[in-house]
């Protein structure tokens, strides 16, 4: 396995390279237990720090994960492939499906409800659903967990006033979920704008998304739009970077 090569690649990341294109080819298959630190030191004869930050770069891609007391295993768990425009046709809410599942196809998703109330705005928000300085918006948070793993936390932000007295105040907002209830009140989305960015994540948010140190988050804040240019929603994501593919697939302009 050990590589003659030189080059200006640090030892760790060429090690790491090693043991990704091993897993790549089969060598180590999910649930499989990687070379361990000793055994890296004395392949590579490197220091133990070098083979801690090769075993790191696995593990922040998603590629692995460390089991208290029993080594590093490759990861048993299918990225996720989010196709961002697919994902939001109306023929999926519109038939009562939510949007998650179109991800999810056929594994294990389920949906924590943390929170609904009705709250100020945030510095933003407010301007973007075009409300006045005292108005307030509906809040929905959520956790997305699949197979067992936190994968996504989502923020939803809606006028309250048109929000309040409906299912999409409750904890519950029935069959195709925010959208398909816009839709009953007259104010279907029909267009989507989503930004995207990466940073690190705060201690909260590894928290929430049980991240290895280390792993970035991407963040995907999506607005939507009702047919008279009203913005309706905005829904502020925060996504384990090592569990998603983002896919978008568009005709050219």
């Amino acid at each position: 396995m050990p590589s003659n090569g030189s080059g200006r690649q640090p030892k760790y990341q060429r090690i790491a390279a090693e043991l990704k294109a091993a897993i790549q080819v089969g060598t180590y298959g999910p649930g499989d237990r990687l070379p361990g630190e000793n055994d890296l030191m004395a392949t590579y004869g490197v220091a133990r720090m070098t083979a801690r930050q090769a075993l790191g770069v696995l593990q922040t891609e998603g590629i692995v994960e460390a089991r208290k007391g029993a080594g590093v295993f490759v990861r048993d768990f299918r990225l996720i492939r989010r196709r961002g425009i697919q994902r939001l046709a109306g023929d999926i809410w519109g038939a009562g499906r939510s949007i998650w599942e179109a991800d999810t196809e056929d594994r294990d998703p389920s949906v924590e409800l943390l929170s609904v109330s009705e709250e100020a705005a945030p510095p933003g928000i407010g301007a973007l659903l075009g409300l006045g300085e005292d108005d307030r918006v509906c809040v929905r948070r959520r956790r997305f967990v699949l197979d067992g793993k936190p994968v996504l936390v989502s923020t939803s932000y809606l006028d309250a006033v048109l929000a309040t007295g409906t299912p999409i105040a409750e904890p519950d907002t029935g069959p195709g979920g925010i959208y398909a209830r816009l839709a009953d009140l007259g104010r279907r989305p029909v267009r989507f704008r989503e930004e995207i960015r990466s940073r690190m994540p705060g201690p909260e948010e590894a928290a929430a998304l049980a991240l290895v140190p280390g792993t970035p988050v991407v963040l995907v804040c999506r607005t939507a739009f009702a047919a008279d240019g009203q913005v309706v929603e905005v829904n502020e994501m925060i996504l384990d970077s090592a569990a998603y593919i983002l896919d978008y697939e568009f005709d050219a302009p």
